[in-house]
């Protein structure tokens, strides 16, 4: 009991926190070394041509906005394409987007789910590079610039952006523990991108080269993240551009973050499982040790391992085995305790930031867990009903 205690504690902090350590540490050994990596200066002559496609389904509260800030980012003249596709939408978000004649509108009135919507835009996408985008997002003007000068090396596939949440003052746990979250993230996907390469890309921002993008099965449910790594599969590199970002409002609540998150996790295994190749250590070695360090643990084993060392620590310090187990299991259960005070105060709309990130962190480990619940019992579709954002 008190190994099976340690190994699972030593893998819940590994994940968490024990790898981000580990990679700063890698890091800081390689610029002692190399030195910090020198960013790409290219000339807008030199720039890639590129095709910003945005698939959007019933988006009339946002998509004037997303035009709006699509239509004045900096890029140079004559090499920015524009493509909006909106298959299934039944409210005004194709007569809006048809209100402009610089981007080319692509709308059925069939649902066929985004991926659908992503290939049928892609047939039309003739240009070196292409950026996808949320349709709720709102990139920085220079973001495209940034993302598409990294292409001057040939040995980088893709490019993803940092994600960022906007947050205000009156903020509930979804949206600050979301806010969080994604800092961290974008601290792992920088370090994970000077190592070698970022473990997948966000949809809400992200570009490859076109010629290496390949259309991934019609039932995907993570369509951005396969993209992604099948062009890291074939050995090209994904890039992370912090400069380059996608700011959205976060989900409405805490429940519809929990089932975003539960589709995540379950999208998260379908990809596990598909890309099979990415586990072996001896064809992708540094590949394979950031990808499941950052993903495969997080997606798979680690949120049972926290409640195994749980349990296994609450029988070990009941049974009298030493000072350290009890501490150990008071600080667990002050954890735990924190994340459930969180829950009921975000029940009664009280703010209370410092209980936000317990609650969060619980609320994503019982989405792993209750996706894997789904992806096994349930059979899993592409078209999906996407969390309700803050308006």
């Amino acid at each position: 009991m008190i190994i099976a205690f340690w190994i699972s504690l030593f893998i819940a902090a590994y994940t968490f926190v024990g790898y981000g350590f580990l990679l700063y540490f890698i890091i800081k050994i390689k610029r002692a070394i190399k030195g910090k990596p020198v960013l790409p200066v290219v000339a807008d002559d030199e720039l890639p041509t590129c095709t910003l496609v945005v698939a959007a389904y019933n988006e009339e509260h946002f998509i004037a906005q997303k035009i709006a800030n699509s239509l004045q980012l900096n890029y140079p003249e004559g090499k920015l394409k524009f493509v909006f596709v909106t298959d299934g939408s039944s409210d005004r978000t194709a007569e809006i987007i048809a209100q402009h004649p610089q981007i080319q509108l692509l709308h059925r009135p069939e649902r066929a789910g985004k991926i659908a919507a992503v290939h049928r835009a892609m047939e039309y996408v003739d240009t070196e590079v292409v950026v996808f985008t949320d349709a709720n997002t709102f990139l920085n003007p220079e973001a495209i610039t940034r993302i598409c000068r990294h292409y001057s090396d040939k040995t980088v596939g893709a490019v993803a952006g940092e994600k960022r949440v906007q947050i205000d003052a009156s903020a509930d746990a979804s949206a600050a523990g979301e806010g969080f979250y994604w800092k961290y993230e974008s601290a792992l996907k920088k370090w994970d991108s000077e190592l070698y390469s970022v473990v997948g890309a966000a949809g809400e921002l992200f570009s490859v080269r076109r010629s290496l993008y390949q259309d991934v099965p019609a039932d995907t449910v993570l369509d951005d993240f396969m993209i992604s790594m099948l062009i890291a599969a074939k050995g090209y590199r994904i890039i992370y551009e912090p400069e380059a970002y996608a700011l959205e409002t976060a989900s409405e609540n805490v429940s519809e973050e929990l089932k975003r998150k539960i589709r995540i996790a379950a999208g998260g295994i379908q990809s596990i499982l598909r890309l099979k190749a990415l586990l072996l250590p001896f064809k992708f070695p540094v590949l394979s040790f950031q990808y499941v360090s950052h993903r495969v643990l997080r997606w798979t084993v680690t949120p049972f391992f926290l409640i195994l060392a749980f349990i296994t620590n609450f029988a070990i310090a009941f049974a009298g085995k030493g000072v350290i187990y009890e501490v150990l299991f008071g600080g667990q259960v002050l954890f735990y305790s924190l994340a459930i005070l969180g829950y009921i105060m975000e029940e009664r709309h009280i703010r209370i930031k410092i209980l936000f990130i317990p609650y969060y962190f619980c609320v994503m480990n019982y989405a792993v867990i209750a996706g894997i619940v789904r992806y096994f019992t349930t059979r899993q579709s592409s078209v999906w009903e996407k969390a309700q954002r803050k308006i």
